[in-house]
């Protein structure tokens, strides 16, 4: 009772809890939210669907409650409507300049490369295998590589970038590599 909610069709109101209803001879619970001037709002709660939790930001700022029936929601929405196809647009963009452009083909594995491998002192899991893979045959390729590598601490992120980067300075272009 008393979160922020951000409902699909009316916008950020406050929960107060679950309402037991009589609706046409029959009882049934609704979630009570209630917005600006303290408008009331019962949605069905086969309707949960359109309400969720809102998020608050960084700061902490409690945000100003919707009007019911007003625009400041029809307006918001749009607005990030307009910045999301904006954002898509861009990404379409750059992701086409990216692969006219081309980039650089790296060489396949060398004995170098496979001696390096061999000299790390952990056996690979699964996982680093799969991922070593991928990495490597976006090297090998004349696109651009576009990955992010994510991982628990300890699971061999930075043992994966060395074998890149040795893979990239054998056919001699520059690496920098930065680690915590």
């Amino acid at each position: 009772v008393g979160d922020y909610i951000v409902h699909v069709d009316h916008g950020i109101g406050l929960y107060q809890g679950l309402r037991a209803l009589d609706v046409e001879g029959a009882g049934r619970d609704f979630m009570l939210l209630t917005y600006q001037d303290d408008a009331k709002l019962y949605v069905p709660l086969e309707r949960l669907d359109l309400v969720e939790k809102y998020r608050v930001t960084g700061d902490g700022a409690k945000p100003a409650l919707d009007r019911l029936g007003g625009v400041s929601w029809a307006r918001t929405k749009s607005r990030v409507k307009r910045a999301l196809r904006d954002m898509a647009q861009e990404l379409l963009r750059l992701y086409a300049e990216r692969k006219m452009h081309g980039g650089v083909a790296y060489s396949s594995d060398t004995p170098w490369q496979r001696e390096l491998e061999e000299a790390f002192e952990f056996e690979e899991t699964p996982d680093q295998l799969t991922a070593l893979a991928d990495i490597k045959r976006d090297l090998e390729s004349a696109q651009p590589m576009d990955r992010l590598l994510c991982g628990d601490v300890g699971y061999g992120k930075t043992e994966l970038a060395m074998r890149a980067a040795f893979k990239v300075v054998q056919d001699a272009k520059q690496v920098a590599v930065l680690a915590p």
